[in-house]
């Protein structure tokens, strides 16, 4: 990122909204996987069996199938000239070191790895339960605890850190910044929501903005 333009951390609104646009295209790439699950299990039993048939082999082939694809579209994607996923683009995002430089691709892939790991321990636990004779063991729900536990600290970190940054920001050396231009498209983009929304019922964005309190989708809000 060059130092000379101005930017400001983006909070849990933003980024939330960015990963829900990344989440389309991993989506439609599932879906395709999944039939191809299906279609190798009717086809070729065998096949399926020494790929998925037992909960290493299972948690083996997750990995390469589904964690791996996604871990590197995250880390290619931030780690290039664009320094941010096609999701974080929309919205005008960016990922840089502490320092605001582009991130070097070891940077970027440690990154995208230490966010995806609660993402894994949850399939590694939905393996180990798909096969096991007690599904009910307490070791599985220490592990699904685990899940969450990291997902919650790493949300609420966002939301009371000044500079909005997530555990695995802080241990990867990472800021997610809101750059000017995004902010000004985003901004764009809710005055004309609420200016079609103020002509269908009769009053103006602002004054509905103002009776809520102020609090909108402004881009600066979550900064």
């Amino acid at each position: 990122m060059n130092g000379s333009v101005a930017s400001s951390p983006a909070g849990l609104r933003l980024r939330s909204l960015a990963f829900g646009f990344d989440y389309l295209p991993i989506a439609g790439y599932l879906v395709v996987l999944v039939g191809a699950g299906a279609a190798l299990t009717r086809l070729a039993p065998r096949v399926a069996v020494a790929l998925f048939g037992a909960p290493l082999r299972g948690e083996v082939a997750g990995f390469v199938l589904v964690t791996s694809p996604v871990l590197l579209y995250f880390a290619l994607s931030e780690a290039s000239s664009r320094q941010a996923t096609w999701g974080k683009r929309r919205l005008g995002l960016t990922v840089a070191d502490s320092e605001g430089r582009r991130l070097t691709l070891r940077r970027s892939l440690a990154r995208s790895a230490l966010k995806l790991a609660p993402w894994e321990l949850a399939h590694a636990c939905i393996w180990q339960i798909t096969y096991s004779d007690h599904p009910s063991s307490p070791a599985y729900a220490g592990g699904f605890g685990l899940v969450w536990l990291a997902v919650g600290a790493n949300a609420v970190a966002l939301l009371v850190s000044p500079t909005r940054r997530t555990f695995y920001d802080r241990l990867a050396g990472t800021a997610v910044r809101e750059t000017p231009i995004g902010a000004e498209l985003y901004h764009s983009d809710s005055r004309l929501t609420n200016t079609g929304g103020a002509r269908r019922g009769g009053c103006s964005g602002t004054d509905r903005a103002a009776r809520r309190g102020g609090s909108g989708w402004q881009a600066s809000s979550m900064a």
